[in-house]
């Protein structure tokens, strides 16, 4: 009796749904999941020499629901920001555009040389990220309204909107560890605490991702590259609930414990990448 072909991906699709629910949590606490599900991808999608491209594409895609499910759930903390914080969404959906059309445009063999020194990249910043964190934090000032109110110079906030454009080339583009760069640089702004910081990033992350989606899809559409749409829908289901948990119980764990195996899971991965398929 041979094995159906759904019992036989099986294992591969809840492998797949169980790194996408711990990357929508991650995604709500700090940012970074795309290190734990291109891999998964990448492994369990067919033998192709755009392979890399596809797993990258899908998994924007796929992860893409659970970015709106976090802002949605942090948007008590966005109550009272200051009007200019809008207009840094401007420099975030110019700069995924870049990221995407680079994506597209670029020869595969590219993006899969890339991918090794994307991962590592990552890891690095998650592993540096207790220092940007305290560096963010001293910024932010206390704790409260009426410090957010306050608008910093402009020549501080375009250079953030510049920042901030090269942060969304790199989304748009892999963008795994977005998140914590989005924080560091949100952080010189004064926007407030690390929640109210949080906030605005999963609301600029969901305009990236959503980008960055939109672009895919339609790429994906006219031919000139493939997404897995099935194993995208399997993984927009389980990173919702991912991110709807980690939102719920973000200020209650220990986010630096988060971040450090993440940034195991990235070290491992980017050697794997630069050894064994180097």
């Amino acid at each position: 009796m041979t094995e159906s072909p759904l019992l036989a991906g099986l294992p591969s699709l809840l492998a797949l749904a169980a790194a996408s629910f711990v990357a929508g949590a991650v995604n709500a606490v700090a940012g970074g999941g795309t290190i734990l599900t291109f891999p998964v991808l990448a492994a369990i999608l067919p033998p192709d020499p755009a392979r890399l491209v596809t797993a990258n594409a899908t998994s924007t895609i796929g992860l893409w629901p659970a970015s709106v499910a976090a802002a949605w759930a942090y948007r008590g903390e966005r109550q009272g920001q200051p009007p200019w914080v809008g207009w840094l969404l401007l420099p975030s959906l110019l700069g995924a555009a870049v990221g995407v059309v680079l994506v597209l445009v670029l020869p595969p063999r590219w993006f899969a040389a890339c991918v090794p020194w994307l991962i590592l990249s990552a890891a690095v910043v998650f592993a540096a990220q207790p220092q940007l964190a305290r560096f963010a934090g001293a910024r932010a000032g206390p704790e409260g309204r009426d410090h957010a109110a306050v608008a910093p110079a402009p020549s501080r906030i375009g250079l953030a909107a510049l920042l901030l454009f090269f942060v969304a080339v790199y989304g748009g583009y892999f963008g795994a560890g977005i998140g914590i760069l989005m924080l560091a640089v949100l952080g010189v702004l004064g926007v407030g605490d690390m929640h109210r910081l949080n906030a605005v990033k999963n609301v600029l992350a969901t305009a990236i991702n959503g980008v960055a989606t939109g672009l895919f899809a339609a790429g994906s559409l006219l031919g000139s590259h493939s997404v897995s749409w099935s194993h995208a829908a399997v993984m927009a289901v389980a990173a919702v609930a991912g991110s709807l948990a980690g939102s719920l119980v973000a200020r209650r764990l220990p986010a630096a414990g988060v971040r450090r195996c993440v940034a195991l899971i990235g070290f491992g991965l980017a050697a794997y990448y630069l050894v064994v398929k180097g």
